[in-house]
């Protein structure tokens, strides 16, 4: 796994190079392209969540070995070429509702905003990685460690969702035919970046589309996406970026009249309110529909 994620350090680094030079020369409404300050902080996010991943692995990794010793299913066999292709649907399942989860529950949800407060959409913003994630994330891949695949298997196959995932975080490259049915594309991953109504937590997919038009979470870009949150952070201060919404959830339920309504401000999802003074995803989309509406209201979008 590390051999892979470090391999791809200077590919990484070279189509950042060549997506800012396109930009520079094609920026548009539609292409935004670069800005200095707001991709240094995306770099920065992305070494400290490669600093506290190397930390909670000394906890992720037994943790998916116990679960490995007491498995109910042995279907992991690394020597198998069919066992790795399991592994490619079964890994990216797992990431699907990893995903979703982050979206529809607040507590979990402050952790993952980080990913989604640039309002730009390039390559470096696929850098923008959350620090929380690597505490919140794992138990989404237990599963697999419980049917049988190593903790080796399982850190692999999430190094390739990772991997493949960085490129689709570009605006340069337009729909993809056929490859739009099946896979996540730059198209679909604008629309989960998306702050119009229509887009909200929709396109969940890691590397198969598929997940979300079985699951009821698909939708297809039309409108011109506004990226960033409908309440945006308007700072690169990493400590800011990292756990603005962590501190609005604790003042949510500082002030919360009753029990309900404090748990509501932590499991609920994003947007609950319990006077109906701000609106979650659902909502919205019931009062708006696809009319392409962009709504300033409290809850950080992705």
């Amino acid at each position: 796994m590390s051999n892979l994620v470090l391999f791809s350090i200077p590919a990484f680094i070279v189509l950042m190079a060549l997506e800012f030079a396109y930009t520079r020369k094609h920026l548009s409404p539609r292409v935004l392209g670069y800005e200095v300050r707001d991709s240094r902080t995306s770099i920065a996010m992305g070494i400290f969540n490669v600093v506290i991943n190397a930390g909670t692995k000394l906890i992720q990794i037994p943790f998916y070995a116990w679960l490995y010793e007491h498995r109910f299913a042995s279907i992991g066999h690394p020597d198998q070429l069919w066992s790795w292709l399991v592994l490619l649907f079964a890994e990216d399942l797992c990431y699907y509702w990893f995903h979703r989860s982050h979206h529809e529950v607040r507590f979990l949800w402050s952790a993952h905003v980080v990913h989604h407060s640039s309002e730009r959409f390039n390559l470096s913003t696929a850098l923008r990685q959350p620090l929380l994630t690597p505490l919140t994330g794992p138990i989404f891949w237990a599963p697999l460690a419980l049917v049988g695949f190593s903790p080796a298997m399982i850190l692999t196959a999430q190094a390739w969702s990772l991997l493949y995932q960085f490129w689709i975080h570009t605006e340069v490259v337009e729909r993809l035919g056929p490859l739009e049915w099946i896979m996540n594309t730059p198209s679909h991953h604008r629309v989960h970046h998306g702050a119009n109504v229509e887009y909200l937590d929709r396109n969940h997919a890691g590397i198969f589309i598929i997940w979300d038009r079985f699951f009821g979470t698909y939708e297809r870009e039309r409108d011109r996406v506004v990226y960033g949150l409908t309440k945006n952070v308007h700072t690169f201060h990493l400590g800011k970026v990292g756990f603005h919404e962590v501190g609005a959830i604790a003042t949510d339920v500082r002030l919360a009249p009753t029990l309900r309504a404090k748990l509501g401000y932590i499991f609920a999802p994003p947007g609950w309110s319990h006077d109906g003074s701000s609106q979650t995803a659902t909502q919205l989309r019931a009062l708006f529909g696809k009319t392409g509406a962009v709504i300033p209201t409290e809850r950080p979008l992705d």
